[in-house]
């Protein structure tokens, strides 16, 4: 008898195991998703305690496992700095007694979510009082070779740019990304925005600078808009700046994730903006792209997608974006990306924080999405 209900014990004991591997199995595990901070939304979340543990409490609700806060913008800097204006951060951190970014990195670490710094890096925004341009003046803005006579003939776009053939660019950039890094040990990654030229009527480049150091390299007596010699060394010089600033990275902190944004579709990243982004990842130079896919029509959306196939080795580098800001009307179109984002990439992320607050069905949504899941 003992031993008939020794054998009934241990198979039933063996049939648990097997209900509970089996179940285990099924549960579907969520993918990672990632969100986009920006400082100049509504609400500013690093301007208060309150926003601060706002986002994290809505990050971990909604299953985000990054988050890309965005410190630098316009020239201006959310963190101490000598090189950019800094004063928002002085103003925040008188009301805060403490590093809002800091406060934030702690609080994120604290439910599991990575916290990665989001520069925009080329684009001064339509700051005139920039420090950059007090010290350097036009010249260290990119230019078409249309007259200038006045600040505002340097606008593309709204913005001003920074000339990435410029050694004074890329030394103060390197400058602000060490007084980052310096700033905040904690810190799990950097993301490069803003890594290239304007996109809009693509004929820049041709600063005083710039144009000397191409000359030197290639005595041309004429440089046209279709001489692939002036293309190329256009593109390589953004690219020549990623790899200062990366280079600066995985010196002072050699396991930090390193990654930029990317233009879609590609080929406006390629020959407009003169943004090689899909060498930068086949190369190994970077650890991931998030390429910002913010077309308004799923059947673009996923053609877009489908057309980088062809162009990347390792598809696991590419975070895939959903554009939330142009789907705020359109919260339908966001969730039907948004699935097909996360059955595409391996990480999908939002693009951005402020816009959830525009549209509560969008907010609600990767909330219950991650419900269902």
């Amino acid at each position: 008898m003992l031993y008939h209900w020794m054998m009934i014990r241990i198979l039933s004991l063996a049939i648990g195991i097997i209900f509970f591997i089996g179940s285990v199995g099924q549960c579907k595990e969520l993918p990672p998703r990632a969100l986009f901070v920006s400082v100049i939304q509504k609400p500013p979340v690093l301007s208060s305690r309150t926003d601060i543990i706002k986002l994290i409490d809505y990050a971990k609700q909604a299953g985000i496992k990054i988050l890309f806060v965005q410190i630098y913008h316009g020239g201006k800097a959310w963190f101490p700095s000598k090189i950019a204006d800094d004063s928002f951060y002085k103003d925040y951190l008188k009301s805060l007694h403490e590093d809002p970014f800091s406060l934030l990195i702690q609080k994120a670490h604290a439910q599991g979510i990575e916290v990665h710094a989001w520069l925009n890096l080329m684009s001064l925004g339509g700051n005139k009082d920039a420090i950059f341009l007090k010290k350097y003046g036009t010249d260290i803005l990119t230019r078409n070779q249309n007259k200038k006579t006045s600040l505002d003939d340097f606008k593309i776009d709204n913005q001003y740019f920074l000339e990435p053939g410029d050694p004074r660019v890329r030394d103060d950039l390197g400058k602000i990304v060490k007084e980052i890094l310096l700033t905040y040990p904690d810190l799990d990654g950097i993301q490069f925005d803003y890594i290239r030229y304007p996109d809009v009527h693509p004929h820049y480049g041709y600063t005083k600078i710039n144009m000397e150091r191409f000359k030197k390299v290639y005595p041309l007596e004429n440089i046209t808009e279709n001489n692939l010699i002036w293309q190329n060394w256009r593109r390589a010089q953004v690219t020549e700046v990623l790899t200062k600033l990366v280079s600066i990275v995985r010196s002072q902190r050699p396991k930090m994730q390193v990654s930029t944004t990317g233009c879609m579709p590609y080929a406006r990243a390629y020959y407009e903006a003169n943004q090689d982004w899909a060498f930068w990842i086949n190369s190994g130079l970077i650890d991931f792209v998030t390429v910002m896919d913010y077309a308004t029509d799923l059947k673009v959306y996923e053609r877009w997608v489908k057309a980088l196939k062809e162009k990347v080795k390792d598809e696991s580098k590419m975070k895939l974006t959903v554009g939330a800001e142009k789907l705020v009307l359109l919260p339908q179109i966001f969730e039907q990306e948004f699935v097909s984002c996360e059955s595409m990439s391996p990480t999908c992320v939002v693009f951005h924080y402020g816009n959830l607050f525009e549209s509560p069905a969008i907010k609600d949504f990767l909330i219950t999405h991650k419900k269902s899941l």
